[in-house]
């Protein structure tokens, strides 16, 4: 019985009539390793027989039809040898992940003491240096976006009340102000709830947090 030929996914077949390469890849990182060109025998007999018969016309035509059909048939035997060659020598370069079948090289994307891919398993050290730079990155973001007058507020007076126009004279209030720059009405003169300590909005005549009538 032929003994089979054992195969992988993560291959490309380079070969042609003239000789054999193959290329196998990494499913994870795309890297791999292509085989040096292997020279066919077949090829160069083909290329003979061609050359004669364009050479002396159709003399030796139905020899390079004979020669073409040789070909084909020892060309795919040998082109099985060189395959099963190939596989042989670049599968230990590769590692096949028994939870998501997918075959990655060993030298970047293999998790050695894990027994896994970096896919399914990744490494820690690496995942808490690119979680870590992300929040950085975060945190820079959203510095840059803050203004001058929000940097000023603290995380004890966030609920303060912050007005966006004079009750007054009705300004747009550019700034976090306790007074109005076109007017000079006193923006926190409202006091506190009496009854639950809210800060009161100007002229709020109910408190917003418990209906306390204010005014």
């Amino acid at each position: 019985m032929p003994q089979s030929i054992e195969f992988v996914r993560n291959n490309s077949d380079l070969s042609t009539d003239k000789g054999f390469q193959f290329e196998f890849e990494c499913d994870r990182c795309g890297s791999g390793f292509r085989t040096p060109f292997k020279a066919s025998v077949t090829g160069r007999v083909s290329d003979v027989l061609d050359a004669a018969s364009s050479l002396l016309g159709g003399v030796l035509g139905k020899a390079a039809d004979l020669g073409e059909r040789v070909h084909s048939a020892a060309w795919e035997q040998a082109h099985d040898r060189a395959f099963a060659e190939a596989v042989g020598e670049l599968k230990p370069s590769f590692a096949q992940c028994p939870h998501c079948a997918s075959w990655v090289c060993r030298k970047a994307c293999w998790n050695e003491k894990r027994g896994l891919c970096k896919e399914c398993a990744p490494d820690m050290g690496v995942e808490m240096s690119a979680a870590q730079a992300a929040r950085s990155r975060e945190e820079i973001w959203a510095h840059a976006k803050m203004s001058a007058e929000d940097k000023q507020l603290s995380e004890s007076n966030w609920r303060e009340t912050i007005v966006a126009s004079c009750p007054k004279c009705g300004a747009t209030q550019q700034v976090n102000a306790k007074f109005c720059p076109a007017c000079g009405a006193d923006l926190r003169a409202a006091g506190k709830c009496p009854q639950c300590g809210t800060q009161l909005q100007p002229d709020a005549k109910f408190c917003s947090e418990c209906g306390y009538k204010a005014g």
